[in-house]
């Protein structure tokens, strides 16, 4: 009877002691460069899709390998690709990841962030400096990692941040990199310019008046034959839309016109 409570003893003993050794909160066994390595290889060999054997032949390793198991599984938790069926895809992040028109530095951030443990110390510590490798691995148990892969941990986490542009290069903190927005394209931009200048296409200076601007369409070119009686119209239709649009200087006390100057 005492063997069988000795032996329930030690099988408690022994799941408690796996428990210990299990984490209790997500991270990767890689960082997230390479994680960028395993979606730069199925855009550069596949454009967006690939089987599992596929990648792991681009890759010179095993599909059922460790490394290789560990580098898919890292790249799934950072968000750039998502598997079913023997099949890798990129997601949406996987595509802005390798984007090189400047969305990639944006998409690096969401990806480290993606991680729970990351974005837990990045809460934990953010606009600050981070603590030396001992403070920042009792960080991560006191998070949820195991004690036995806290070295693992931390070793990721800091090349991830590094990576990611979360390590301020001039004061060393812990903070979120700017980023810059994508460029607008040159016809999205010349639409906009010709927006604010009340519709014209470039030909009259910006701000005028749209009755104006019509007034000066109906200009002939220098040179051309212009009837006199056309340029009476064109004059007084002129003088007409000025005084409607504009106003006159208000009068002094003497009746003459305001200056504007004491």
């Amino acid at each position: 009877m005492a063997g069988n409570d000795n032996g329930a003893a030690a099988g408690a003993q022994t799941a408690e002691e796996k428990k210990r050794f299990r984490s209790e909160i997500e991270f990767p066994y890689t960082d997230l460069e390479s994680a960028v390595e395993v979606a730069k290889t199925i855009n550069v060999k596949a454009g967006s899709s690939c089987d599992v054997e596929e990648l792991a032949a681009w890759m010179g390793q095993s599909a059922t390998g460790g490394t290789f198991r560990t580098r898919i599984g890292a790249a799934k938790m950072f968000g750039l690709i998502e598997g079913a069926q023997g099949r890798v895809t990129l997601t949406p992040l996987g595509h802005d990841v390798l984007d090189n028109s400047g969305v990639a530095p944006g998409a690096r951030v969401s990806a480290f962030l993606n991680v729970e443990l990351f974005n837990a110390m990045y809460e934990q510590f953010k606009a600050r400096t981070l603590p030396p490798p001992p403070a920042i691995e009792r960080q991560v148990v006191e998070l949820g990692v195991s004690p036995k892969q806290k070295d693992r941990a931390r070793q990721t986490f800091m090349k991830s941040a590094q990576y990611a542009g979360f390590i301020d290069s001039a004061t060393g903190r812990f903070v979120k990199p700017g980023i810059v927005q994508r460029e607008e394209s040159a016809p999205e931009k010349r639409e906009e310019e010709k927006r604010r200048d009340g519709g014209n296409d470039g030909n009259e200076p910006p701000g005028l008046h749209p009755f104006v601007q019509g007034l000066l369409k109906e200009l002939p070119k220098a040179g051309d034959v212009w009837p006199e009686e056309k340029r009476k119209l064109w004059l007084d239709t002129a003088a007409s839309i000025f005084k409607m649009i504009y106003r006159d200087a208000p009068s002094t006390s003497d009746g003459m016109p305001w200056s504007g100057k004491e």
